[in-house]
């Protein structure tokens, strides 16, 4: 199988090309003086070289709404104040988008594109929205049967999210081989519609797939895959400023230990337990045996599978980490819609497969809830879930601000946006982290 990392490299230099493109926005002052942290320098009579901490620019995404529900356009700088850590921070820059049109900026003359990168086909000069959208398909993790279902929802991101002036790219994590570079072009989209093709795992597959000492090997890797891949979006959506940035996810979600009982050989245990009735009393069967579980339940080997959740948040933790840092949303999207029963031919128990539906969705929870945005789950109305989001990535304030805490051993900084005015509803991102300094 061959996974969608093999592709970035084109990818990922068509989004720096967009970058480039999207740079006409105005780069926010330099922080004054008395927010820029002295020099570290050597003891006298040492020939140690003069390190500076530098602290860059933080971009927070905020919506404000009043009572009505209505988005709030006439704020002014001074009306946001923004602590971090508790800390009240100087705001230097304010920059309003309505509409998806950025309507209180000048836009200087874009700069001529560096050798050798082949830009996307120019917008309009009089269109300064750029909004920015990456639809991640992840067919890894989306089932055969609602392909038909992807399709249809890719049609409907089409016709009611991407607008003239957005720039999207379009890329699957499996074998639906779909990596199309940033682009304008909505025709785009129709190609991936006709390749999408969902590749998940059937429960009988997990059951009876290969187990390792953290459990089934290959849901394992198909997760890594995926989170790598969406790994690599967002580091290269963090190079690109002044846009609301926008990762749609589309994926069934992810457990990492599904099926435990079933896996561990209590399938029989159950189909005794549902088939036979009052045949067991007191837990011995009428010929005498008990409703005993296969050994491989308390296999040394399978301890480690307690740690499953752990694992699996801590990598959700490091994917909504990044998405902050890029100053990216996640939408996640279950194409399923509502989750009922399993089918009669994958023979599990329902129990066990409604614990399945319930963790893969709360993980496509945590993605979103974690990044501000929303998790389109467990509901089939996706066209107002698509106008949600619309709506949420055309009316905005993207504020920008030099941190006056630069302690590089506080890795994560709490972040608080309020407004100067009564009732009016204020939503921000409320966390980032600085990026780990690359091991040696």
């Amino acid at each position: 199988m061959k996974s969608a990392l093999s592709r970035w490299p084109t990818v990922a230099l068509v989004i720096a090309a967009g970058s480039v493109l999207l740079a006409q926005a105005p780069v926010p002052p330099a922080p004054p003086a008395s927010q820029a942290p002295p020099p570290v320098t050597a003891a006298p009579g040492t020939q140690k070289p003069t390190f500076r901490v530098t602290v860059d620019l933080v971009t927070n995404d905020v919506i404000v709404r009043n009572a009505a529900g209505q988005f709030v356009p006439d704020l002014k700088q001074e009306e946001f104040e923004v602590y971090e850590d508790g800390v009240l921070q100087d705001v230097s820059s304010v920059v309003l988008v309505h509409g998806g049109r950025v309507s209180n900026i000048a836009l200087p003359p874009p700069p001529p594109p560096p050798e050798g990168i082949i830009l996307p086909p120019p917008r309009p000069t009089t269109d300064a929205s750029g909004r920015i959208f990456i639809l991640f398909i992840d067919d890894l993790h989306l089932d055969f049967k609602n392909t038909a279902r992807v399709r249809d929802l890719l049609k409907k991101i089409k016709g009611s999210l991407i607008h003239e002036g957005d720039m999207f790219g379009i890329v699957s994590s499996g074998t639906s081989s779909i990596a199309i570079d940033m682009t304008y072009d909505t025709k785009r989209i129709d190609e991936a519609i006709k390749k999408v093709m969902g590749g998940a795992l059937k429960p009988t597959d997990i059951i009876q797939g290969p187990e390792g000492q953290e459990g089934p090997t290959e849901v394992r890797y198909r997760a890594h895959v995926a989170f790598s891949s969406a790994q690599e979006l967002l580091d290269n959506l963090a190079k690109v400023h002044n846009r609301r940035k926008a990762l749609i996810y589309v994926s069934n979600g992810y457990d990492f230990n599904p099926f435990e009982k079933s896996r561990n050989g209590e399938q029989q245990f159950f189909e005794n337990k549902f088939n036979t009735g009052n045949d067991q009393v007191g837990g011995q069967s009428q010929d005498g045996t008990t409703g005993q579980t296969n050994s491989n339940s308390t296999d040394p080997s399978r301890s480690g599978q307690k740690f499953a959740n752990a694992d699996l948040v801590r990598e959700l933790a490091e994917l909504t980490r990044s998405a902050n840092r890029a100053n990216a949303t996640i939408y996640t999207i279950d194409p399923r819609g509502l989750v009922g029963m399993p089918d009669l031919d994958d023979n599990v128990d329902p129990t066990e497969f409604q614990e399945y539906v319930e963790n893969s969705i709360n993980s496509l929870r945590v993605l979103a809830e974690q990044t501000g945005g929303i998790a389109v789950v467990n509901q089939n109305d996706f066209d107002k879930a698509l106008k949600r989001i619309d709506a949420e990535t055309s009316d905005y304030y993207m504020i920008g601000y030099y941190s006056s805490n630069p302690d590089p051993l506080r890795r994560t900084r709490q972040v608080e946006v309020k407004v100067k005015r009564k009732d009016v509803d204020v939503w921000s991102r409320r966390s980032y982290s600085l990026k780990s300094a690359p091991r040696r």
